[in-house]
C-alpha cells in the first residue's frame, strides 16, 4: 500500500512540474492539469478503500474534474477559432 501512495504522490509532484515547465502552451498546460487531477483521484481512492469509506465522493469528485475539462477545452476552441493558436500570451488579448 505504501508504494501506490508513493507512487501517486510521485504522479502528483511530476504532474505539478510539467504545468509549470509547460507555460507556452494551453494544451500541454490542460493535459497536466487533467494528470494531476487522475493522481489526485488515485491518492482519494486509495484513501478511501484504506479506511473502508464509501465511494460516494469519489462521484463528486469526477463530476467535478469532468466539468474543470470541459472548461478548459471551452477556451482552447474560443482562442482556436480566435487567433489561430493556443499560445498563451495570445490569452492576455482575450480581456
Amino acid at each position: 500500500m505504501s508504494i501506490l501512495v508513493g507512487m501517486s504522490s510521485f504522479m502528483y509532484l511530476m504532474g505539478l512540474l510539467s504545468f509549470c515547465l509547460n507555460r507556452k502552451h494551453l494544451l500541454l498546460m490542460l493535459l497536466s492539469l487533467e494528470f494531476v487531477v487522475v493522481s489526485l483521484f488515485l491518492m482519494l481512492y486509495l484513501y478511501l478503500c484504506l479506511y473502508n469509506w464509501e465511494f460516494f465522493f469519489l462521484m463528486i469528485f469526477l463530476t467535478m474534474s469532468v466539468c474543470e475539462g470541459v472548461l478548459g477545452l471551452s477556451l482552447l476552441v474560443l482562442l482556436m477559432r480566435s487567433y489561430g493558436n493556443n499560445y498563451m500570451i495570445s490569452f492576455n488579448l482575450l480581456w
